[in-house]
């Protein structure tokens, strides 16, 4: 049997809705979803799926993602953590509503060194939120502001999700990491500004204002680990090293810091932070092979052909497709993980992008805002149910205060679509060489 375009493209899409439905996970359901396609067409053998999976990981960068989180997993083991904490605490805290301002620097600092949001909810979740609880704060905000400021570690730089869409679109990564920064800190300033209002409508705790010496030993001890975005950031944007021997320096870096200067890192530690580091790489790596396949049996069949003719059709202008980009990307972040949402929609959607006068550096960054939502917004929320799990609520009990905090978050986004440059500047100023010439 030869399949027509609608004909595969439903199959495609009706088996993996359905196999989400009965639970199963998104990277088995995008593998499975594939087998009765590939059984029934006769242009195609089984086989296809497994060769194209196996193409999709002869990827250099894609190393970048396992270093990645072995940094992660080191400088949550290594208690570095703590001195980041304490840091904010020094920063912030001293602000109504302390702790909720010093869970929301810590996570901007934390970002800045591991690029993952689930490494941030889980190592300063198990810290501040029984700390809120016992100064006072309500779980259920505790809980969302966590979550809520987690979602920065994809998108202040290094991120991975950053690095995994350089890699599939061939954007440059260090563009991607500098078209982060204003749109994070920015992300960063308005949930501080949240804070403040639950802070002085609630009457949260303020926690003592530090004296000069306080300050001093928290910048002592967090400055080695503040080093971490120095050396990954500016190699990459420098052209000293790749992203993925930056992940590699990442890496070894927080094994010195841990083992030889803080010294919290046990020679039997190792083993437990290696298989952890190994369980994430692998689901994250396993999605993106499926993921692959999903993507490249729907381009056989022309699907994202037939969807770009008709976005474009449209001609919505630049503001108007950046909408569209970003709505859609939010809707499949509810349901899927960010990296197979890349692989799949993120291909698709890079020429209605190009069409609508979008610059791909602004393209990626609005697109994985709009991801970030998706870990703090059922049913998928990964960050929203390892922060629930860490507070002993359900996620259903938390939702009305992480509406309220993505609230500024989501007009952030918008503003990003009405405004690229607001993306665009750091790049241009710093690597005009990664933008092609008029």
């Amino acid at each position: 049997m030869i399949l027509d375009t609608a004909t595969a493209g439903l199959m495609l899409v009706g088996c993996f809705a359905f196999l989400i439905l009965i639970r199963i996970p998104v990277a088995f359901s995008l593998g499975l979803a594939c087998v009765p396609v590939v059984l029934l067409e006769l242009r195609l053998t089984p086989f296809i799926v497994l060769d194209r999976m196996f193409q999709s990981y002869n990827s250099f960068i894609l190393l970048a993602v396992p270093f990645f989180l072995l940094a992660a997993n080191l400088m949550n083991s290594g208690k570095v953590t703590d001195r980041l904490i304490e840091l904010a605490r020094v920063l912030t805290g001293w602000m109504p509503g302390g702790l909720g301002h010093v869970n929301v620097a810590v996570s901007m600092l934390f970002a800045g060194i591991s690029g993952s949001s689930t490494a941030d909810a889980a190592g300063i979740g198990k810290i501040l939120i029984p700390a809120m609880q016992r100064e006072g704060y309500d779980t259920r905000f505790a809980v969302a502001i966590t979550a809520c400021s987690s979602v920065m570690g994809v998108i202040i730089p290094p991120s991975i999700l950053m690095i995994v869409w350089g890699g599939v679109m061939q954007v440059s990564v260090g563009a991607l990491f500098l078209g982060g920064a204003i749109p994070g800190l920015m992300i960063g300033l308005a949930l501080m500004a949240t804070v403040y209002g639950f802070a002085k409508a609630r009457n949260y705790p303020v926690t003592a204002t530090p004296n000069w010496a306080e300050f001093m030993a928290a910048w002592k001890g967090a400055a080695l680990a503040l080093l971490t975005p120095v050396f990954v950031i500016g190699g990459i944007v420098g052209g000293i090293v790749t992203p993925t021997e930056s992940a590699i320096i990442a890496a070894g870096y927080a094994l010195i810091l841990g083992m030889f200067v803080y010294r919290t890192v046990k020679p039997r530690d190792l083993g437990q932070i290696l298989y952890d580091t190994a369980r994430f790489a692998a689901i994250s790596l396993f999605a993106i092979g499926t993921a692959t396949a999903f993507g490249w049996l729907l381009s056989f069949y022309n699907a994202p052909r037939l969807i770009v003719s008709i976005l474009t059709a449209w001609e919505f202008g630049p503001f108007g497709t950046a909408l569209v980009i970003a709505a859609l990307f939010l809707i499949f972040g509810l349901f899927i993980d960010a990296i197979p949402t890349i692989i799949i929609l993120g291909t698709v959607l890079m020429p209605v992008a190009q069409a609508g006068g979008v610059d791909p550096i602004a393209f990626a960054i609005i697109g994985i805002v709009s991801l970030a939502f998706g870990l703090v917004t059922p049913p998928y929320g990964l960050c929203l149910l390892i922060s629930s799990a860490i507070g002993g609520l359900n996620v259903v009990q938390v939702l009305r205060e992480v509406a309220i905090i993505l609230a500024p978050m989501l007009c952030i986004l918008i503003l990003l679509a009405a405004v690229p440059d607001l993306i665009l500047w750091l790049p241009r100023l710093v690597m005009p060489g990664a933008f092609p010439s008029p």
